[in-house]
């Protein structure tokens, strides 16, 4: 094998093998854990810049072991796979640091940083994903790697959170696996395919077809908490906010959704999604998925539970720039993988610092603390205003890649959807900045720890204050090379459309 098969499994090994060696590791040993977190996060930062740099040049990537009669296991890493796992690298280095700060002295660490470890390996398996089959294994790694996390605090609100995801995802993959059978049946491949390889089957199998997107797209949308797919995402809240972070930035919410994006463009092809006629529910559900999980954010007065629900509408935003089927709205859905993430890891990071510093949890306990953790709240305003879709910061590309999409398609409706979501967000976004700014502090905190002359920690406040910066340069710089908006467009060109 040449260097260049090798590459993507190593991508996958620098999660793996630390992962591995800290669940053998004693609590007591701090230094050795932590050494090896940041070795495997920075180790697979630099080998995913080597192949950023090589495929944006035309170097092919590709590792294939035969695993089953006629189906290879297969890791591959073309641009699509490349902008996912940019993302998972870039915030799993800095979710590790923040995890650092945030358990220090807690229980049971040498156990979460190697379920960590193995979720982030799971994410990045999913992305290198050349075929179904490995796109299966490594989404049910993901469920399983991810349910120790959730469950981790041992509470009983946290088992219950747990059993609810077990239920949702397990059954999600269930009918993943049918679906995904029941393909290989009629093509005997299951291989991701640029414009995807179902198109030529005789029409009697259309109906077939027809069914088999509707399981796919089911089992992906419960991880992708598509309406009514999404009841356990609110419930996980319960975990760790490094956990709340990966869950909604990097790992679970984004494999649900960047599984859509393969099966829609991969395997069926969007040409011939939209000629089957599947491509119009999923746009439908998507658009009442935004605008459902906004209108329940509104309700909710525990913060990460109103972050939850912000995920549910924000994530739908992806499925929608599939759906819409036009190459302008494909920039638009794939660029919010990205940005959505910078946005809304920020925003956890930041209900994070508030909850371990000053034992807030509630919007309501929140006046006054943009005094008390200035740099904090910076950080949480700039996610905010992100999600609200206000220029120059990230979410205002991806809105506006959007409804240029759905007017170059002649869906114009689709405006009236982001208009109202933006207007949501704004509703259930800015009384917590009045709060945060402008209310008065109280006379003393519920909890407050006391970190010198800093508001927080060292280690809880560089994290989201880097993300922001992120979310703030990717939407000022986005049309310089190599940014995640240039990358989109590199994908739509050379993966989906024809020249």
């Amino acid at each position: 094998m040449t260097w260049n098969n090798w590459v993507p499994l190593l991508v996958v090994a620098s999660s793996l093998v630390p992962g591995l060696i800290i669940f053998g590791l004693a609590e007591t040993r701090i230094r050795l854990r932590t050494t090896l977190n940041l070795f495997g996060a920075l180790s697979k930062l630099l080998l995913v810049g080597l192949m950023l740099w090589g495929v944006y040049h035309g170097t092919h990537y590709e590792l294939r072991l035969p695993l089953l009669p006629g189906l290879d296991l297969v890791l591959r890493a073309g641009p699509l796979a490349l902008l996912f796992i940019t993302l998972s690298s870039v915030l799993w280095l800095l979710t590790t640091i923040y995890a650092i700060g945030y358990l220090e002295g807690a229980p049971h660490r040498s156990r979460f940083f190697g379920f960590f470890s193995l979720c982030v390996t799971a994410t990045v398996g999913i992305a290198l994903a050349g075929n179904l089959l490995t796109f299966l294994i490594f989404y049910e790694l993901l469920t399983l790697s991810t349910y120790p996390l959730v469950v981790h605090r041992g509470s009983e609100q946290a088992r219950r959170a747990g059993q609810t995801y077990l239920i949702y995802t397990v059954l999600g993959g269930a009918l993943l696996l049918l679906g995904t059978v029941w393909l290989y049946t009629l093509t005997g491949s299951l291989e991701f395919t640029p414009r995807g390889f179902v198109a030529d089957l005789d029409p009697v199998h259309h109906t077939a077809l027809m069914t088999i997107f509707f399981l796919m797209i089911t089992g992906l949308g419960v991880k992708a908490a598509l309406v009514p797919l999404h009841g356990w995402l609110p419930q996980a809240m319960v975990a760790p906010a490094p956990v709340s972070a990966l869950l909604h930035a990097v790992a679970v919410v984004k494999a649900g959704a960047f599984g859509i994006v393969r099966v829609v463009y991969e395997v069926f092809g969007v040409e011939f999604a939209a000629d089957l006629g599947v491509l119009t529910p999923l746009l439908w559900v998507a658009a009442f998925t935004i605008i459902y999980g906004s209108v329940r954010a509104l309700f909710q007065d525990d913060l990460k539970r109103r972050l939850a629900y912000s995920t549910v509408s924000q994530v739908s935003y992806i499925a929608l720039g599939v759906a819409i089927a036009g190459p302008v709205a494909t920039i638009g859905g794939i660029v919010h993988l990205v940005h959505q993430g910078l946005m809304k890891i920020t925003l956890f990071f930041c209900a994070g610092n508030l909850a371990e510093t000053l034992g807030i949890h509630r919007i309501s306990e929140m006046d006054g603390v943009g005094r008390r953790m200035p740099w904090t709240m910076a950080a949480f305003t700039i996610g905010a205003f992100g999600m609200m879709g206000a220029p120059p910061i990230a979410g205002f590309i991806s809105k506006w890649y959007l409804g240029l999409g759905a007017l170059e398609t002649g869906q114009g409706w689709v405006i009236l959807v982001l208009a109202g979501s933006s207007a949501l967000n704004a509703a259930y976004f800015l009384p917590i900045l009045h709060r945060a700014w402008f209310g008065a502090p109280p006379e003393q905190w519920h909890r407050e720890r006391d970190f010198g002359p800093r508001e927080t920690g060292r280690t809880l406040l560089v994290p989201p204050l880097v993300t922001a910066a992120l979310a703030l340069g990717v939407g000022l710089l986005a049309t310089l090379p190599f940014s995640p908006l240039d990358w989109a467009q590199l994908i739509t060109r050379r993966e989906f459309y024809e020249p």
